[in-house]
């Protein structure tokens, strides 16, 4: 998979279907940021959610490491979301204040948290993502992960418990290289 780097530099270089990948690749994260952290009505979610992609477009020259796209696009998505809270409230009355700014920031570290595990889970091979998928996020038990795969039920478990210490793995080892160094 490419990194959000090498996208973010196709992007500038003009391909188009690098932007849409960007666009697909941040989409879910952007709009959850809306929803979840700033709690914006659909309306109100829609036009920022195309109010943030079209800003990232124009801006992206602005963006000094292009491996900060993720954060970027969640201060863009900070910034358009409080713009449209005041703008709200300017209005008429406001029934929703704007959230507490640790909040939204314990919000969107669970976001991107999510993201990070979902990159990861990415990079596994498919018989562990589809067993941690099957596992975690379907809610599936042990007996029926192994009728749906062909698995003996107690084989599960273990395979469950490898493709975790994989994953975690592969998370760590993104962590190290994203750490400052301590020179």
């Amino acid at each position: 998979m490419e990194t959000d780097a090498q996208l973010v530099a196709r992007c500038r270089a003009g391909e188009e279907d690098a932007w849409r990948e960007l666009v697909d690749r941040f989409s879910r994260y952007v709009y959850a940021i809306i929803v979840q952290a700033f709690r914006l009505p659909e309306h109100d979610a829609e036009d920022v959610f195309q109010e943030v992609f079209a800003r990232a477009y124009e801006q992206l020259h602005k963006l000094r490491d292009d491996d900060a796209i993720r954060p970027w696009l969640a201060q863009l998505t900070r910034r358009r979301c409080i713009d449209t809270l005041r703008a709200g409230a300017r209005e008429g009355p406001g029934e929703e204040a704007i959230e507490e700014p640790a909040a939204v920031d314990d919000t969107i570290a669970q976001l991107d948290e999510a993201l990070s595990v979902q990159d990861a889970l990415a990079t596994l091979p498919g018989n562990c993502q589809e067993i941690l998928d099957r596992f975690f996020a379907r809610d599936e038990s042990y007996r029926l992960i192994a009728e749906a795969l062909d698995l003996p039920s107690g084989t599960i478990a273990s395979r469950i418990s490898r493709c975790l210490v994989k994953l975690r793995s592969e998370l760590e080892g993104r962590d190290s290289a994203s750490a400052p160094s301590g020179d």
